[in-house]
């Protein structure tokens, strides 16, 4: 049995955890999610608590698989019900001369260096706010319920200029460190 498939996910007041189908559906306070769960995984939901179980009849071929899909769906289910009581926050900082950000409701406006302004529109599902303060480096909060879509949207954001080893320029996580490299040798004869 997976370590982290035997624990019980805590269902938090105010959240509701419905089963059909093999679809959970997580509905709290600060948005709706639903994941469908692979049928040699059984899900029960007992005392405020989800419990994920692996089926012996399943007819997965390979064992180590429905072992797997065990930690998984149980990580998944665990993630919907913290996103949708707390929600998800990541914070993306730019630093460069002259890099910017700016939103006008669910449209992101990037200056990243480049001949042309870079438009990204958002889900509905992701809340963005920017920041810029002077002698700071500007700011992107994003908030969401959905943990998986938020890692997607904050990837798609660094990938328009991710952060380089020789000055540190780009778009990266705020406590992020970087890996620096010294540049060119001076002097070597």
């Amino acid at each position: 049995m997976s370590r982290i498939g035997k624990l019980p996910v805590v269902i938090p007041a105010g959240v509701t955890v419905t089963l059909k189908d093999n679809v959970v559906n997580v509905k709290g306070p600060k948005g709706e999610l639903s994941q469908f769960v692979d049928p040699s995984i059984s899900v029960e939901i007992v005392d405020g608590h989800v419990i994920l179980k692996e089926r012996e009849d399943a007819l997965v071929d390979n064992p180590k698989q429905r072992h797997a899909f065990h930690g998984l769906y149980r990580a998944l289910v665990h993630n919907m019900v913290e996103g949708v009581s707390k929600g998800y926050r990541k914070e993306l900082e730019l630093v460069g001369v002259g890099y910017r950000a700016s939103n006008n409701g669910n449209v992101i406006d990037f200056a990243l260096g480049y001949t042309h302004n870079i438009f990204m529109q958002l889900p509905p599902e992701v809340k963005v706010e920017t920041k810029s303060e002077r002698n700071k480096n500007p700011l992107i909060i994003l908030e969401s319920c959905d943990k998986q879509l938020l890692g997607q949207v904050c990837a798609k954001i660094r990938s328009f200029r991710k952060p380089e080893p020789y000055k540190g320029k780009g778009i990266k996580f705020v406590g992020e460190e970087i890996r620096r490299k010294s540049g060119k040798s001076a002097g070597a004869k």
